[in-house]
């Protein structure tokens, strides 16, 4: 059978049901009356035995004709691999896309792979077990600098602030950067935007960053809260989200600072793909932005109460309160662009940040490692 001939099937049987059940029971339900009921049933014995064997016929047939629609639907979805370097609160938007099925209406069938840091998650997407990266925008500028001969283009951009925060053992409610002087502090990898925008903050406060304290590089991404709980001789430890909540639950630590905040708009994290892939899958990328846009357009409408139910089953190991608190402090710095559309003006400051750590070689052109072309059609839908 097919696809034509199901859809007539269908309908046949749809309409069937339909008339025979509006001719008898809706009749029936004008009386109270038990006799009055009886009566026309009996008068209808004939409709009522047609609406019944059309039931039966119904559940008889196989169910390629019910779900055929549906499965066809399924084949239809593009296969893509998303491969992100956290998973944490602070990428609401995309959560938001993948629970209310934005990506699926786009036609996509999205896998979502962490992988624990940006060096990572390019080796994932240099290797092709990911379609699509998600990390700070420095990784691709790091390959292009080693000559990479199908680079990882940027086309979205989901943070305009740092995710992080700057956790102290006891509550500071005065504290101030030059607080840091002297003291210990648990960091992040070197090269890595956590850790180069922290430098970035402390050179804007007149610190310097390998005289004034010192910053142990040395503990993998996403153990720092462990290292920290641990450590009794680190003074401040640098937190991503649920982990800086989960210190201060646990009374061993305190937020003292937000990364965010105090550095003010940086692109801290997009999306990239290979040359190759963007070439070769140009609606992909657009479907994707697409779905990505109707993410941020909802954190853009919506209160952080709605945002976190939303996006909850994405953390069920974070009770509700927890997922509303931190979507709250995200929320209210601004963390979230309206749209995907990856800036000029950002690309260069993010080439500042990384002059200022020592880790740019050579300044690269924005044309070269960014396209608006996706964001900026996604924007005007």
């Amino acid at each position: 059978m097919d696809e034509q001939e199901v859809e007539q099937e269908r309908e046949y049987y749809y309409f069937a049901i339909k008339y025979c059940t509006e001719n008898i029971f809706l009749l029936c339900a004008y009386s109270n009356s038990r006799s009055f009921k009886r009566s026309i049933c009996m008068k209808n014995k004939k409709w009522i035995s047609l609406a019944a064997a059309v039931v039966l016929a119904v559940t008889a047939l196989p169910m390629g004709v019910f779900a055929a629609k549906k499965d066809g639907e399924e084949e239809k979805l593009t296969k893509v691999t998303l491969n992100e370097v956290a998973h944490s609160i602070f990428y609401a938007p995309q959560y938001v896309a993948i629970e209310e099925g934005y990506f699926a209406e786009e036609g996509l069938d999205l896998t979502l792979v962490t992988g624990f840091g940006a060096d990572k998650v390019l080796t994932a997407l240099i290797s092709g077990e990911a379609d699509i990266g998600f990390m700070g925008a420095e990784a691709s500028i790091y390959a292009y600098q080693e000559g990479a001969t199908d680079p990882a283009v940027n086309f979205a951009q989901l943070t305009q602030r740092a995710g992080n925060f700057l956790v102290a053992r006891e509550e500071m409610p005065d504290f101030k950067w030059e607080d840091l002087k002297g003291k210990k502090v648990l960091g992040g990898r070197k090269g890595g935007m956590p850790e180069m925008v922290f430098e970035y903050i402390l050179r804007k406060n007149g610190l310097d960053p390998q005289k004034d304290l010192t910053i142990n590089q040395s503990i993998d991404f996403g153990s720092t809260a462990a290292a920290f709980t641990g450590d009794a001789s680190a003074d401040f430890t640098v937190e991503f989200e649920p982990s800086a909540t989960a210190l201060e639950k646990e009374g061993a630590g305190y937020v003292v600072a937000s990364l965010g905040v105090d550095s003010g708009y940086v692109p801290y994290t997009s999306y990239s793909a290979k040359t190759s892939y963007m070439q070769k899958n140009p609606e992909v990328i657009q479907k994707f932005t697409n779905a990505l846009q109707k993410g941020m357009e909802y954190v853009q409408t919506h209160t952080p109460e709605e945002i976190a139910k939303v996006i909850a089953p994405q953390f069920a190991e974070t009770d509700l309160d927890t997922v509303k608190t931190i979507v709250k402090r995200y929320y209210d710095q601004d963390t979230w662009k309206s749209n995907l559309i990856f800036e000029k003006e950002s690309f260069e400051l993010l080439e500042d940040i990384l002059e200022d750590a020592g880790e740019l070689n050579e300044r690269v052109a924005y044309e070269d490692l960014v396209t608006t072309e996706y964001a900026e059609k996604a924007a005007e839908k």
